[in-house]
């Protein structure tokens, strides 16, 4: 059994491509910073549809916690799954600020640079022994990172700087034959941000070319579909999953 340690994923996309996942034969650890219940209702969809999930508290913020963090993986993965590696590590979690550039305080701006980008890059670097030769690790970016939109600059830019950090993941890490690649999502129906009133809703899908907003499972399928070995040649690259946003 493949084992995946998707970030961020007690809700939203990350709750979505756990469950996708298990549905593909994945054992699964969800990780929470604030949910545990809803990292539980997680795990329990998983094991009712056959599959082998664990939870674990997380705060991608905080780097002092990962030494921690790494050590409850490796505990959990000889408990639960009866294995010392795992083979795929998704960094999906983060979270949305909306403020133009004249008003991002420093505290706002160090905030999202933690979970977005220093975060990722850290907890790679830590869980890097834990990663099976031939796996891969898949970044969470943003359609933000192609269009520019007023209010989201400094977590655009973030998303940006984990874009090219995925290629140099792929780089460095190709000689033990892990991949590393980038999934960008567009508009999704989640609470980032604090969620989509129907106004900007109607906007968002107004300049979508198929005419509505996305789904997590929009995104969670094409997560659980990029770990197959269908797409083991994919490496290196940023798929933005849009549903063609502003083209």
């Amino acid at each position: 059994m493949k084992i995946v340690i998707i970030t961020g994923s007690s809700r939203g996309l990350g709750a979505s491509a756990a469950v996708e996942c298990a549905r593909k034969g994945m054992g699964v650890v969800v990780t929470y910073n604030s949910s545990p219940d809803k990292a539980e209702a997680v795990v329990k969809e998983i094991t009712q549809i056959g599959g082998k999930a664990a939870s674990l508290k997380l705060d991608v913020g905080d780097t002092s916690s990962f030494p921690a963090f790494r050590d409850a993986v490796a505990a959990k993965l000889q408990s639960v799954f009866d294995r010392r590696d795992f083979d795929y590590l998704v960094n999906n979690a983060g979270y949305g600020l909306f403020n133009p550039i004249a008003t991002v305080t420093e505290e706002q701006f160090d905030g999202l640079f933690d979970v977005h980008l220093k975060g990722p890059f850290f907890l790679t670097q830590i869980l890097l022994p834990l990663i099976a030769d031939n796996g891969q690790i898949i970044n969470i970016t943003s359609a933000t990172t192609r269009v520019a939109t007023s209010g989201v600059a400094p977590y655009a830019a973030f998303k940006g700087g984990l874009e090219v950090l995925t290629r140099y993941m792929a780089k460095e890490f190709g000689a033990r034959g892990i991949r590393a690649n980038s999934i960008a999502p567009g508009a999704i129906r989640t609470e980032l941000g604090g969620g989509l009133n129907d106004e900007f809703e109607a906007m968002l899908a107004g300049q979508t070319a198929l005419g509505r907003v996305g789904e997590p499972e929009d995104i969670g399928e094409v997560v659980a579909s990029l770990l197959s070995n269908e797409n083991r040649w994919i490496n290196a690259q940023n798929i933005e999953v849009a549903g063609g946003y502003i083209i």
